[in-house]
Parts: C-alpha cells; sequence; structure tokens
C-alpha cells in the first residue's frame, strides 16, 4: 500500500495533507493531520491580545475591559458588552462564593479565580480576609491537600522529584518568572496535623504564597512554590491511582541530603543571594536539621518553628495587658515538643533573656514541656493519618504522651528537646504535669486534639485568676480543645486562643472572642521586611522585634473584648509595621544590603506593596 494511501486511512480516508482540516479550514500548525507519534509545536503568540489575553491571569480583567480597551485588543465579540467594574465583579463573586456550602468547593472556587483572574483574587482576599483566609489557608486546606490528585486542574508551582537529581538547575529555569523574592517549599511529610501527604502538599506552599501577596504586598510575580518529592510512605496514596507524585517509599539519608543539597546550591545559583526561601511542613528531623544547616549561608525561614513562636510570643507579650506582670513572672507548659513547640520555647527564653539579661540557659528553665510519640509504626500511621480529617477521634487515641521531659530522660531525648529536659520527679501525664508545675500558661502543639480536657482546664483555671491558654495544632480536628470548652470549663476566666478560627461563645450572658494564633500574622510582613531591606540572613532578633511589632498593634478596644491579637481586616497595616521593624533589625545587625536606610521605613514598606487594582491598557 502507498503512503499517499496510508495518510488516507489515517484521515478517514480524505488525504489533508494540504494543510486542510475538516470543511477546508486551514491546519496552519499542523496539529489535525499529525498523528500520535509525530511531533507538533506549540505555538503561542509574543503579545497578548484577544483570546490569549482572556485567558491569561496577569492581564485578564473579565468584564472589566473598557470599550476602547476591547477596540484596541481585538476582545469585540469575545465577551458580552456589559461593562462591570472591579467592585462589582468583587460583589458578585462573594455573592457566589456564599452560596458554596462546602469549604473545599469555595477553596476550588478561590483556586480557579487565581487561574483565570489574578488581580481579582486578591482583591477579594484581601477585601474579605476575615472571611476568605479559612477558604484559602487553614482549616480548608488541610482538606485540599488531601483530595489534591482528585481536584489537580493545572500545576500552581514547581515539582521537584528524584527524576530531576542532577537536574534542579535546569528545572528551575523552566519557571517564567525569573526575578523570584520568596520560595516556600515543602516536602509533604508533615502536613498541619495530617501526616505524610506526599506530592500533595503543594496546597500548603501555594496557600502561604498567596498570603504574601495579599497580607504582606509581595509582588505574586515574585513568588516560587515548590514541593520536592522524594517519595510517601503514606499506603493509602501509594495505592491510589490517581495519586500525582512518586509512587515510592520516602527517600531518606544520603539520597535526601544530597537532593536538598543540590537544591538549596541551586536555587542560590539561579536567584541570588537575597531569595527567601522558606521551609514548610518538613518532619521534625528534616526541619531542624535544614534550618541549622543552611541558616549560615541562606536567606532561610522555617514557619512551622520561627513563624509559630513569633506569633505565640507576640500573643503573650500583648496578654500582659490583661494577666499583669512580666513574661519572666509567668511558667509556661507545653503539651508537644515538636519543632512548633520547641521553637516557641526557645524564642520565649530568648525574650526573657533580652528583658531580664540573665542567660538564655537559665531562662529556660520557666518553660516545661510535655512530649508524645505515636503509639504504632510509622507506615501504618501514614497510611492512618490520610482519615484524621474525617475521624479526628481515632487519630487523637493513636498518641501516646510520654511524660516531663526531665533531665533523667536525657540520654534518651532528640537533641531539640535536651535544652528543656529540667531537674524534677518524672511526670508521665497532662494533668498530672499541670498539677506539679502550676503553670499560668498552657500551650498546645501536640498536632492531637481534644488533648486539653475538663479536668486540665479546670486545674489551670484553679491555679491562675486568668489562665491562659493556647491551643494551636491545625486543622480544626486537631486542635488541643476548642473555644467553647475553654472559657465554658474555666467559667469564662480563660483568655483563649488557637491556631484555627473558632466563632465566638456566649457564656453566662457575656460574648467571648476567641483569638486566632495564626502564622499568617507575622510571615507575610516579616518576609516584606526582609526583601525590603535586602537581607541575606535571618537572626533571632528579626524575630523578637516581630513579635514586639505584632504585640503592639493590639488596641484596648481588642483587649476589652479579650483579645490578645489585632482583627486580620487590618493586616495589611500590620505587615507594614512588622515588615519595618525587622528591616530595621536587619539594618542595625549588618545584614541590610539595599542601601542607604530609607528614613520612614513603615511609609517605605507600604510603598512597596503589591496592589491588586486593574491597570488600563494602552
Amino acid at each position: 500500500m502507498s503512503s499517499a494511501s496510508l495518510k488516507e486511512m489515517r484521515n478517514g480516508g480524505e488525504d489533508y495533507s494540504n494543510g486542510h482540516g475538516g470543511g477546508g479550514v486551514r491546519d496552519l500548525y499542523g496539529e489535525d493531520c499529525a498523528t500520535e507519534d509525530q511531533l507538533i509545536t506549540p505555538w503561542t503568540f509574543s503579545v497578548a491580545s484577544g483570546c490569549s489575553l482572556l485567558r491569561d491571569p496577569r492581564y485578564n480583567k473579565g468584564l472589566a475591559f473598557t470599550e476602547g480597551e476591547r477596540d484596541a485588543h481585538y476582545l469585540r465579540g469575545l465577551l458580552p458588552p456589559a461593562i462591570f467594574n472591579q467592585e462589582l465583579q468583587e460583589k458578585r463573586l462573594m455573592h457566589n462564593l456564599r452560596q458554596y456550602e462546602v469549604p473545599l468547593h469555595r477553596y476550588m472556587a478561590m483556586m480557579d479565580l487565581q487561574e483565570r483572574n489574578e488581580r481579582l483574587f486578591y482583591k477579594l482576599l484581601i477585601n474579605n480576609v476575615e472571611e476568605l483566609l479559612p477558604v484559602v489557608y487553614t482549616p480548608t486546606v488541610g482538606e485540599a491537600c488531601q483530595k489534591y490528585g482528585s481536584i489537580f486542574r493545572r500545576p500552581q508551582g514547581l515539582y521537584i522529584s528524584l527524576k530531576e537529581k542532577g537536574k534542579i538547575l535546569e528545572v528551575l529555569k523552566n519557571w517564567p518568572e525569573k526575578s523570584i523574592q520568596v520560595i516556600v517549599v515543602t516536602d509533604g511529610e508533615r502536613i498541619l496535623g495530617l501526616g505524610d501527604l506526599g506530592c500533595q502538599g503543594m496546597g500548603i506552599p501555594v496557600g502561604k504564597l498567596s498570603l504574601y501577596t495579599a497580607l504582606g504586598g509581595v509582588r505574586p510575580s515574585s513568588c516560587l512554590p515548590i514541593t520536592i518529592d522524594v517519595g510517601t510512605n503514606n499506603e493509602k496514596l501509594l495505592n491510589d491511582e490517581f495519586y500525582i507524585g512518586l509512587k515510592q517509599k520516602r527517600a531518606t539519608g544520603q539520597e535526601y541530603a544530597e537532593l536538598l543539597e543540590e537544591f538549596m546550591h541551586a536555587v542560590k545559583q539561579n536567584y541570588g543571594e537575597k531569595v527567601l526561601i522558606q521551609f514548610e511542613d518538613f518532619a521534625n528531623h528534616n526541619a531542624f536539621d535544614l534550618l541549622e544547616k543552611y541558616s549560615s549561608s541562606h536567606l532561610v525561614f522555617n514557619d512551622d518553628i520561627q513563624g509559630t513562636a513569633s506569633v505565640v510570643l507576640a500573643g503573650l507579650l500583648a496578654s500582659l495587658k490583661l494577666v499583669g506582670g512580666t513574661l519572666v513572672d509567668h511558667t509556661f507548659l507545653f503539651l508537644g515538643a515538636g519543632e512548633a513547640g520547641t521553637g516557641i520555647a526557645e524564642l520565649i527564653a530568648l525574650e526573657i533573656s533580652k528583658q531580664t539579661k540573665a542567660p538564655v540557659e537559665e531562662t529556660r528553665k520557666k518553660i516545661w514541656l510535655v512530649d508524645s510519640k505515636v503509639k504504632m509504626p510509622g507506615w501504618f500511621y501514614s497510611y492512618f493519618t490520610f482519615y484524621s480529617f474525617f475521624f479526628p477521634n481515632l487519630h487523637n487515641k493513636l498518641v501516646l504522651f510520654q511524660g516531663l521531659i526531665v533531665s533523667s530522660r536525657l540520654e534518651s531525648l532528640q537533641q531539640f528537646k535536651k535544652p528543656w529536659a529540667h531537674e524534677h520527679e518524672p511526670v508521665k501525664s497532662l494533668l498530672d504535669a499541670v498539677k506539679a508545675i502550676k503553670p499560668t500558661v498552657l500551650i498546645g502543639s501536640s498536632g492531637a486534639g481534644k488533648t486539653f480536657t475538663k479536668e486540665v482546664v479546670e486545674t489551670m483555671a484553679s491555679l491562675n485568676e486568668k489562665p491562659l491558654i493556647l491551643a494551636l495544632s491545625n486543622p480544626t480536628s486537631q486542635s488541643e480543645c476548642t473555644a467553647e470548652e475553654a472559657y465554658t470549663w474555666s467559667k469564662g476566666k480563660a483568655i483563649f486562643a488557637s491556631g484555627s478560627p473558632f466563632d465566638p461563645v456566649e457564656y453566662e450572658g457575656k460574648l467571648f472572642v476567641p483569638g486566632q494564633a495564626n502564622n499568617a500574622y507575622i510571615f507575610p510582613g516579616f518576609g516584606l521586611g526582609l526583601i525590603i531591606s535586602g537581607a541575606i540572613r535571618v537572626r533571632d532578633e528579626m524575630l523578637l522585634a516581630a513579635s514586639e511589632a505584632l504585640a503592639a498593634q493590639v488596641s484596648q478596644e481588642n483587649y476589652d473584648k479579650g483579645l490578645i491579637y489585632p482583627p486580620f481586616s487590618n493586616i495589611r497595616k500590620i505587615s507594614a509595621h512588622i515588615a519595618a521593624k525587622v528591616a530595621a533589625k536587619a539594618y542595625d545587625l549588618g545584614l541590610a544590603s539595599h542601601l542607604p536606610r530609607p528614613k520612614d521605613l513603615v511609609k517605605y514598606a507600604e510603598s512597596c506593596m503589591y496592589s491588586p487594582g486593574y491597570r488600563s491598557y494602552r
């Protein structure tokens, strides 16, 4: 049979070799007449106009294109005749979002909006931050990560897997934006309190960077979300035909270290000394190692360790207006001695040391930790935590509390827990620890819900006139107690804040408004401060400055409601003040490279913030 006959058979008996498809429409790029094994060129236009303009989320304005813009950019007929301004578009979209009863559906609608109209997405998020923050981030982002494989539509960041080992620099060059200022990276091993979600942890970097822009004003084009895929130990995902990541057990040891080393070197080579690398949701053993290893050579920040610590310290500093005294007058007890717990504890010790001039080794003695471990093999835990969002009570029963960290346990402790091993007889349960230590502040960072029991809260209330109770674990299902439980069991005495949002609670005729110790108060402004100063390293003094700046933003009106954090409705103003204090500290420490130093750092920070308002096109 001739080649011409073969060509006709492939095309249903017709010869399209003349470049015409069905109906005589010319196939300019050879796409229709190409067989599956032939290569075609994915052509695109270099200047956005017409349909390409409508499909570009950076420039698309939807129905907000003016009459002149529709003529100039070949949009006539591609849009309905009505013209909506951005405010009307925002009103319509908020109305639509409120029709969704399932939070995950709202999350998906917001992600769809981000992918088609970037400025409108950020306009919505900035103007409705208190309503939409729980949608684009915790707690909804936890469920989104669990189901990321099912709801995946188009990539929103870079995926670097073991397959790219030796080629990571090339992969970074594939990203279309070249001037990157902030990278949020995860390996997906410890997503919120949900465990190992592998490649599906991408929802966390994407969500965090959305907040960098909305709350901190960092330009979206300078943000890069990255997931490093080294496999997963989550059996459910490994057996899921729709799982989007590597289907293999997690790489560890030298193989893992070499991949991260190549990644860190490639980032610095490609984007320079001043790119901020934020580690997110790495497991404890890797989180501490990475921060220690690269803090002296890169601009690195771990939000789980340092961001959480800074926002909690801010709440503690603010709470002194309500409970009285100074930090050194209080005794702190933690449930959970992982990266969040030990990070918070260390920053509190540093702040007390700063205030009292006492050595940090001495100030640590005001802080006690109760640690925990999983009551099962790691592989089964990873499998089971997939369901923890839906069955929190089952997950909570899997955690065994080892007890108070004391000096008699020193030899068996992980390195990062050893500074907190104080002289005391062994204490096994949290309740017994509360009775023995008599803390004024109880902080939960265990990732295990319902662990601040009625007896624990009642004991705290019996020991203190105003017990400070912080249930920080995320998402909501993993919170150590709810706001209602804290206020009810303490008979309205508790000052309460949590990691995930809770609704106001009415108790005996009084309305209590719970605070939210959300890292989003800190990291957007902290990152902005590093960027505007051109900082080359992160230091503890910067974290203390951020905490003090946030605490200073709590007004008397907030205190009157029992709040120890300001409302998120003022978050951009708050972020500007945090950025200014962080930048000032960078200049003071000689770590800033943007010279000369601006005279008014608050105004300078505000002037550098991204604005999501539409631009006019010529």
